[in-house]
């Protein structure tokens, strides 16, 4: 199936992204306008403009609005405070559901703060993080897993993003991986992307990058890909190997898929969300594991050359596949 094919089945599709949303804030600074508090005798940095964009799950779910994907909603949680509502605001202008997104006052929204120098463009001071390092409160919990099991026949891809690194998680709790897992043995689509803990999600069509997946075979005491995707259960395990190959491992064994090296990207950030959000996809409309690779890795290909967490469009997806096919 051609990219072109792909992405006009794709209007049909409904996907639901389950995880960590977080608010991105990009704030240029402008260097002439420092000036020292008279009170501590510590120079200001002076934001003169503020651009914020969904994160994370939200960064999956801008993705997959961007290709073209008819119904795209998202389930988490976000605080009951300004950058909630940023966030709910940037999910929203994208079109973007946010119904079964909870507000929670003991849960702060996630937010990073990116410092860009507007003399240079380049991001050259420290990120501001606005974090949460506690554990879900167990009504939050209970409500995300319910919510899940009541909402999930509505759709018909789950992705899951579960981007937390503290030891507990975030929002994808045990409780929620068991719905996760009820669900996929039932025979939904359910693709999961996890830097902390991949092998605890059973049934699941898996994926990480090359260091996770290091770290991965450890902590479940592998040796080898195939290995982790049988203690997973998992029909499929793919791992994205930076701009070289994409290693798939399945139920034949494992496969390389050589891709097609970008050189000089601009920002590799969130390159893995926009993988997550052409693979998943693909394997939806019924593609083999190799040809959802090249397309997630198509996507991929486009957004990493933009600035920020980006997005593709079908025209410039298009355009690339030209481009690769010379």
């Amino acid at each position: 199936m051609t990219a072109a094919e792909l992405l006009t089945k794709m209007a049909g599709l409904r996907v639901l992204i389950v995880g960590d949303l977080c608010l991105d804030q990009w704030c240029r600074y402008d260097p002439a306008l420092a000036e020292r508090s008279a009170e501590t005798g510590i120079p200001r940095l002076a934001v003169t403009q503020t651009e914020c964009t969904p994160g994370a799950a939200g960064t999956v779910a801008a993705n997959l609005r961007s290709l073209g994907v008819g119904q795209v909603s998202v389930l988490g949680v976000v605080g009951d405070d300004g950058h909630g509502h940023q966030l709910l605001r940037a999910l929203n202008l994208l079109d973007i559901g946010t119904d079964l997104v909870l507000r929670e006052r003991e849960v702060p929204t996630f937010t990073y703060t990116k410092l860009i120098n507007a003399a240079t463009g380049a991001e050259d001071q420290p990120r501001v993080d606005f974090i949460f390092t506690g554990q879900m409160p167990a009504a939050v919990d209970a409500t995300i897993a319910s919510r899940l099991c009541d909402y999930a026949q509505h759709f018909d891809v789950i992705c899951v993003s579960d981007q937390a690194e503290t030891e507990s998680g975030g929002v994808v709790t045990q409780s929620v991986r068991h719905v996760l897992e009820d669900l996929a043995r039932g025979g939904m689509l359910i693709w999961v992307d996890s830097r902390k803990r991949i092998e605890l999600f059973e049934c699941c069509v898996l994926k990480i990058n090359e260091e996770e997946a290091r770290d991965a075979l450890v902590r479940a005491r592998c040796a080898t890909l195939t290995q982790l995707r049988q203690h997973a259960n998992a029909p499929l395990l793919f791992v994205t190997c930076g701009g070289e190959e994409v290693r798939i491992a399945g139920h034949n064994g494992e496969i390389r898929v050589p891709t097609r090296r970008i050189p000089n990207p601009v920002d590799i950030c969130g390159a893995g969300d926009s993988f997550t959000a052409g693979a998943s996809c693909s394997l939806a409309l019924g593609v083999n594991p190799e040809t959802a690779a090249h397309f997630g890795h198509l996507v991929a290909s486009v957004t990493i050359m933009k600035k920020g967490t980006g997005s593709a469009s079908p025209a410039e997806l298009l355009e690339a596949e030209r481009i690769a096919s010379l």
